[in-house]
């Protein structure tokens, strides 16, 4: 079926992914707060999403998916680690109040490894723009074109994802090494 192989697909890239590049010195990079309210958009089997709860004892954790299996791992990797700050929602990242995360809630959000993957990218970045407070800023990190890893038509360069975010009112803040295979960016919702 359609869907489990999917899952298989992205659980693979996953494991890939995060051996190239380093989800710790990206959050750095970010400048997490503790006490900061995080969203991960497409938390996977939650690498950032638990690292984030780590990191940020005082705040709060959610993480977004579309697959149960996922949100049940990190729910698990959560418990195990004690981690008490974490929540997960079975999502749609791809619609306009998927997320069931209220307006101007987060602080941040992480969309790792997930712009590839997702078809409505304007609509994504409306609903990111829409779950951020004022001035509330996005850790993006996806795989590069330049990457043999992934197939080259699912891949969006990091031109064309700058300009996806700053058509719907963000800046680039800053560009940050991903590793070989990604790029990453930080970027601000700019309110006008």
């Amino acid at each position: 079926d359609n869907h489990a192989f999917a899952c298989r697909r992205r659980y693979r890239l996953t494991c890939l992914y995060i051996m190239f590049t380093d989800p710790h010195k990206n959050l750095k990079a970010l400048g997490l707060h503790d006490g900061d309210v995080v969203v991960d958009l497409g938390a996977g089997t939650g690498f950032y999403s638990i690292l984030a709860a780590q990191m940020n004892h005082l705040g709060k954790v959610y993480a977004v998916d579309t697959v149960k299996d996922f949100l049940a791992t990190i729910r698990s990797k959560a418990k195990e680690n004690k981690i008490n700050n974490l929540e997960t929602i079975l999502g749609n990242v791809e619609k306009l109040g998927g997320t069931k995360i209220g307006d101007a809630v987060a602080d941040i959000v992480i969309a790792s490894n997930v712009f590839f993957e997702v078809e409505d990218k304007d609509t994504f970045v409306k609903e990111i723009k829409r779950i951020l407070k004022k001035y509330g800023r996005v850790l993006l990190i996806d795989w590069s074109p330049d990457s043999s890893l992934v197939s080259k038509g699912a891949v969006v360069s990091e031109e064309d994802t700058k300009r996806i975010f700053e058509e719907n009112d963000f800046v680039l803040s800053t560009a940050i090494d991903a590793g070989d295979h990604h790029y990453g960016m930080i970027l601000v919702k700019n309110e006008k």
